[in-house]
């Protein structure tokens, strides 16, 4: 019994060490056929810059980072996102982030730290993660929408650009 409970402790830790390996934890495309259409998403940007509307940019790949700024991982894996972003945004994909369960200043200031070149949502309520199947304490996580609005690949731990861009990528030759 006790050789059970310290072998599910360690693998519970495991499961929680920023250093597993990216693809390993709850990381999955979802073949064309099994995708399900994204929910509606929209927020003011808060950089001030205007508001985002998944919606409008349909047609178009987009990858959605929830994020907090209590989340080591997620400070980790933003410049990973950057490269993704810097390497696809002439074909079109769009990027936005969602902070979710944080307080405005310190989200602000984890944003003035890693300046990012996208947006971000702030969705203190956590209610857009919830939409997407995102539970609070599952962050980072990152979903790609494909050009028709669907759900076409969920990642629930730090993305690094050798697991996300081959997705974006591939989607991105996708007809649709």
């Amino acid at each position: 019994m006790r050789r059970a409970l310290v072998l599910l402790l360690v693998l519970a830790l495991a499961a929680c060490d920023s250093s597993t390996p990216k693809n390993a934890l709850g990381s999955r495309k979802i073949a064309v056929n099994e995708r399900v259409a994204a929910p509606a998403m929209s927020g003011d940007l808060m950089n001030g810059a205007g508001r985002f509307e998944l919606a409008q940019h349909r047609g178009e790949v987009v990858v959605v980072n929830f994020w907090a700024s209590y989340c080591p991982p997620c400070r980790t894996e933003a410049p990973e996102l950057e490269k993704v972003l810097a390497a696809t945004k002439a074909d079109g994909v769009t990027f936005i982030g969602v902070n979710i369960r944080d307080q405005k200043s310190p989200a602000e200031n984890y944003l003035a730290d890693i300046k990012p070149t996208y947006g971000s949502i702030f969705d203190p309520s956590g209610s857009l993660a919830l939409n997407f199947d995102v539970p609070p304490n599952s962050i980072p996580a990152t979903l790609v929408i494909d050009k028709a609005g669907r759900i076409a690949a969920v990642m629930r731990s730090a993305v690094d650009e050798k697991l996300l861009e081959p997705i974006v990528r591939d989607l991105l030759a996708e007809q649709g």
